[in-house]
């Protein structure tokens, strides 16, 4: 039986656990009052200004209670704004303030320094071929 240091899934998962703490610890260190997650579905909303609850969750791998907590913490935070959705009342409109714009914007330059440092001696090339064997496992489990 192979051991766990030898299967790619769990070395997979590893990587992005280990710099996911790393990377939340930065932010702390910067005296950053965000998660990695909040940060994310800011970005997210950002990036598609009309998305709902349920897009946001698949987007960022979150169960809907889990994105429905990470807004409300937002909101709270004053990085959101959240509206009663005129259309259907029953969805709501998620909308990013001027104060969550420059989280977004404050943090951005530590995300690139953290990735600097994740993937310092890994090649152009090396990246390049992780990142098709990444989207070629994804797309067999898409279709399986």
């Amino acid at each position: 039986m192979e051991k766990l240091k030898d299967i790619t899934f769990y070395t997979i998962d590893k990587a992005i656990r280990t710099y996911r703490v790393y990377a939340q610890k930065r932010l702390k260190e910067f005296g950053f009052k965000i998660t990695i997650d909040q940060w994310l579905v800011i970005k997210s909303i950002m990036e598609n200004p009309n998305i709902t609850q349920q897009e946001i969750g698949e987007m960022v791998f979150k169960d809907n209670a889990s994105v429905t907590r990470i807004i409300a913490l937002l909101v709270q935070s004053g990085y959101l704004e959240r509206s009663v959705n005129m259309e259907d009342r029953r969805k709501t409109n998620l909308k990013v303030t001027l104060t969550g714009k420059q989280i977004i914007k404050k943090v951005h330059g530590l995300v690139l320094e953290n990735r600097k440092t994740a993937l310092e001696g890994v090649t152009l090339n090396e990246l390049d071929i992780l990142n098709k064997t990444l989207n070629q496992i994804i797309r067999n489990c898409k279709s399986a």
